[in-house]
């Protein structure tokens, strides 16, 4: 009965057919601004940074160049292939056929009541997160040319307005976020191109053995400190006490704290094998892109029919993905050969710019890729908004995006939300099992929406903790590398398991939606 249902579900009115729009004005648009994000495609050649401070050199020896061209191109279509038919696909199509967003169509999955907790609300919380990432990095590079960089008062205010715009035009949804993603993703791919123009006259000499000796004997120092306290030098004791029983004299110094600095050397690995190459590029990729998978239910909502929820997927994700990713694997091919790149093991595709166009048209280009993020922040936004404003009906919009905004501009002021690869790695094992999950259960139910669940549905909790412990491998010491490709064995995990515990009876009982809707 609808009784039972909470206040988020029994309010959920879906999308009118006479308010959808085409793929080409929304879905489209809007994900290839996401996958034109010059932070995203600029390591797509890294694959994994060295450490967070030299990411522009890869953690392994010639990193995703390490066996060619070729082995590489067939890694990123595989992962643009599996971002769009694993984990866009079926949220579109339920999106499409509900009218309904995320945070409704995912009580199938996880109950009315789970439901409120994921996806609802750990959506909304990593799309902030997601924001203050953008935030940051668009105020390093618009604030840099005026020599202001991290944790200075220009670069704070820069990340505060950034994140206020974004939070607005996400609260006015996903057709004014398409207007913002109308021409903007044009900037970074006019200047992966023109790079490209630059650089691809080195490509016939590009040597894959050459960067992974250059990889592997390159070795970059990191200095790191810490404040400690210590004893002040020829400082006499403060006092001094003898125990009578042992006779042992205790004495008590003035102390200060003190600077101490470390020095550290870092070196990549041994190069990736072929099929290594292939699993940590999805790995990056999918990791990427495991949120904005799950939110295809939000653009499937909005799209008129099935022709333009794939379309959508397959030219704004898949295409994109593989233009920006396979332009920047060009770009440090061609710089490396034609001898235009900082150094000979350098893979990050933005530093390649100054040796391309010269420092100066580099400096105008990256100040462009700047702007240009300003769609990817706006979808953040837009997805976070939807979350609140479905789990949280009976509060105002601006208030709980406005909290939200605010732990966002947090994020980016004190430069906490710096650490990219990391929020990566978070994303996929969080949402990995999610849409293998939801897949699963889309599947089930004769590739419809099975409807709200009751309580906790248990057999995709489960199926998400299990999931969520695969994915997140890699931030165990002692399983780091040890699951293949994380984001996509949490998905595998995800679907198997949510079938098996459905199969065994294990999903909660099927509730009805108000009559009319």
């Amino acid at each position: 009965m609808a009784s039972n249902l909470p206040d988020y579900v029994a309010s959920a009115q879906p999308v009118p057919q006479a308010k959808r729009v085409p793929w080409f004005s929304s879905t489209a648009q809007t994900y290839a601004g996401i996958m034109l994000w010059f932070v995203f495609w600029q390591d797509i050649p890294v694959g994994s940074g060295i450490s967070p401070e030299l990411g522009q050199y890869s953690n392994f020896a010639g990193g995703i160049l390490s066996n060619g061209l070729g082995v590489a191109f067939l890694g990123l279509i595989l992962a643009a292939l599996i971002c769009h038919f694993l984990f866009y696909l079926v949220p579109g199509l339920l999106g499409l056929k509900t009218g309904l967003p995320l945070y409704i169509v995912g009580t199938s999955t996880y109950g009315v009541r789970g439901g409120f907790i994921m996806p609802g609300f750990l959506m909304g919380v990593l799309q902030f997160g997601w924001l203050g990432v953008n935030a940051f990095f668009a105020g390093v590079l618009l604030c840099a040319p005026f020599g202001y960089g991290p944790l200075t008062i220009p670069h704070a205010v820069v990340c505060i307005v950034w994140v206020v715009g974004a939070a607005f035009m996400g609260l006015k949804g996903i057709h004014y976020v398409a207007r913002v993603a109308t021409f903007f993703p044009l900037i970074p791919l006019s200047i992966l191109v023109i790079v490209f123009l630059a650089t691809v006259g080195g490509i016939g000499d590009f040597n894959s053995q050459t960067l992974v000796d250059a990889g592997a004997a390159k070795q970059v120092e990191v200095r790191e400190s810490e404040i400690v306290r210590q004893r002040v030098s020829d400082a006499k004791p403060l006092f001094q006490e003898t125990d009578e029983t042992t006779g042992v004299t205790t004495s008590v110094y003035r102390t200060e704290l003190v600077e101490v600095e470390h020095l550290q050397v870092l070196k990549a690995k041994p190069a990736l094998t072929s099929l290594g190459v292939i699993l940590l590029i999805c790995t990056y990729i999918v990791g990427f892109f495991a949120t904005a998978g799950a939110a295809g239910v939000d653009f499937g909502m909005n799209n008129r029919n099935e022709k333009d929820v794939q379309l959508g997927g397959l030219v704004g994700i898949s295409l994109a993905t593989i233009l920006s990713g396979g332009l920047a694997l060009l770009i440090v091919a061609g710089a490396l050969g034609a001898g235009k790149a900082p150094d000979g093991a350098v893979l990050r595709a933005t530093s390649m710019m100054g040796g391309a166009v010269g420092d100066g048209t580099a400096k105008v280009f990256m100040y462009l890729l700047a702007l240009a993020a300003f769609p990817p922040a706006c979808f953040s936004a837009f997805i976070a908004a939807n979350s609140f404003k479905t789990t949280l009906p009976k509060v105002n919009p601006f208030v709980s995006v406005g909290i939200g905004a605010a732990v966002s501009a947090l994020l980016a002021v004190t430069a906490l939300a710096g650490d990219v690869i990391g929020m990566f790695t978070l994303i996929g094992a969080s949402f990995g099992p999610v849409c293998g999950a939801m897949a699963a259960d889309y599947l089930l139910a004769g590739q419809k929406w099975a409807g709200p669940r009751a309580g906790f549905n248990m057999a995709g909790w489960i199926s998400w903790v299990v999931g969520f412990a695969v994915g997140a491998a890699d931030f165990i010491p002692a399983m780091t590398g040890k699951v293949p490709c994380p984001p996509v064995a949490a998905f595998i995990v995800g679907f198997l398991l949510y079938t098996v515990l459905a199969k065994a009876g294990m999903e909660s009982k099927v509730l009805d939606m108000p009559a009319g809707e």
